[in-house]
C-alpha cells in the first residue's frame, strides 16, 4: 500500500461535520450511536419495520398520484373528475397516516434491533434521539421491550461532549455513552 492509500484510509475513519449545523450534528451523532450499538454486539439483529412502514406509505401515496396523472392523461379533465377527487382524498389521507406514524410511532427512533434470549424470548431494543433547534443538548434514549415490560434510560449531554473543536465526531466518547446506557438496561433486566 502506498502512503497516499494510508492517508485516505485514515481520513475515512473520521466523520467531520459542520458543528454549527444542528441537523447535521444530530444525524452524525445518530449514526455514531447506531455504529456503536451494533459494532460490539453481534447478537443484536437490526430490524427495519419502522422504515419499511414509512416506505410503504410513501410508495402508496406516489402510486395514487401516478394513477391520478395517468387517468387524467388518458381521460381528459371533465371525464376524470371523480377519479381525480378520489386520488386527491386518498393522497392526503395517506400523507396524514404517514405524519401520524412518524410523529407518534417513530418519535425520533433511528435504530431498532432484536435480541434472542437463550430462553427463546425476544427483546426489542430501540434507540431514539432528540436535539432541539438552537440547543446544544443531545438527548439519547435507549429502551428495551420484552413481553412483560418496557424499560428505558436516557442521557442528556452537550453535543460538545461528542464532537471536538474541529467538528470531528469522537466515536469513542459516543461508544462509552452507548455502552453505559446499554449496561444499565442489561443489569436492570438481569436483576428481575
Amino acid at each position: 500500500m502506498s502512503k497516499k492509500d494510508d492517508k485516505s484510509e485514515q481520513f475515512d475513519e473520521f466523520v467531520k461535520i459542520n458543528k454549527w449545523d444542528g441537523t447535521a450534528v444530530k444525524h452524525a451523532l445518530d449514526d455514531a450511536v447506531k455504529n456503536a450499538l451494533f459494532a460490539t454486539r453481534p447478537h443484536l439483529k437490526e430490524q427495519f419495520g419502522l422504515i419499511n412502514t414509512r416506505l410503504i406509505l410513501c410508495t402508496l401515496a406516489v402510486g395514487v398520484a401516478v394513477m391520478a396523472h395517468g387517468w387524467d392523461f388518458t381521460h381528459p379533465f371533465p371525464e376524470s373528475k371523480p377519479v381525480l377527487m378520489f386520488c386527491v382524498v386518498g393522497y392526503f389521507a395517506l400523507m396524514g397516516v404517514l405524519t401520524l406514524h412518524t410523529t407518534f410511532r417513530e418519535k425520533g427512533t433511528f435504530a431498532v434491533a432484536t435480541e434472542k434470549m437463550p430462553s427463546g424470548e425476544r427483546r426489542l431494543w430501540e434507540a431514539s434521539s432528540d436535539m432541539k433547534k438552537y440547543n446544544d443538548k443531545y438527548t439519547l434514549v435507549l429502551s428495551i421491550k420484552d413481553t412483560k415490560s418496557l424499560k428505558e434510560t436516557s442521557s442528556v449531554k452537550s453535543c460538545a461532549s461528542f464532537i471536538d473543536a474541529n467538528g470531528i465526531v469522537l466515536d469513542n466518547h459516543v461508544a462509552n455513552e452507548v455502552n453505559r446506557l446499554y449496561n444499565t438496561l442489561s443489569i436492570e433486566k438481569k436483576e428481575k
